[in-house]
């Protein structure tokens, strides 16, 4: 009986108190989204993060703007920090730590050339062969980019 008279009560209250308790009763999440970035050579690009957490390397990506899609932040995101577009995106992966939603995909740079740092967030853009990765970057960083790789032709 109880589940029925809140049942009733929730779909009478107005939408934007319904939006407001939601907001008060759930937890927060940050949302960003990440790019394994790939060029006609089969070179990753890298970036050099100043607030990256220990080596500063690692996949190029960003937080989402309100209303923003994942990847319409991605390609805000290369545009801003490097001057590159990308296409032929392909979903990888989603995962989460703590209170933040990380959005995984792969893609190949339209126009790759040289990548140039344009954004005073990085230290250095470039292109690495699979077997030439900094070694100071992080392993967790290097298995994304493995896994990026291997999702080539999956159905996801």
């Amino acid at each position: 009986m109880q589940k029925k008279i809140i049942g009733w009560a929730w779909r009478r209250m107005p939408s934007w108190t319904r939006r407001f308790l939601v907001r008060v009763t759930q937890p927060s999440f940050t949302v960003s989204a990440g790019a394994v970035v790939f060029d006609s050579e089969g070179r990753v690009l890298l970036l050099n993060h100043v607030l990256r957490p220990a080596s500063g390397w690692g996949v190029p990506g960003g937080f989402l703007q309100r209303g923003e899609q994942p990847t319409d932040a991605l390609k805000r995101e290369l545009l801003e920090e490097t001057g590159l577009e990308i296409e032929n995106m392909q979903f990888v992966m989603a995962r989460t730590t703590y209170r933040h939603i990380e959005i995984i995909y792969r893609c190949t740079a339209r126009n790759s050339g040289e990548a140039a740092a344009r954004s005073s967030e990085i230290i250095e853009a470039r292109w690495f062969m699979l077997d030439e990765l900094p070694e100071e970057m992080e392993r967790r960083q290097r298995r994304l980019i493995i896994r990026a790789r291997d999702t080539v032709g999956e159905k996801r």
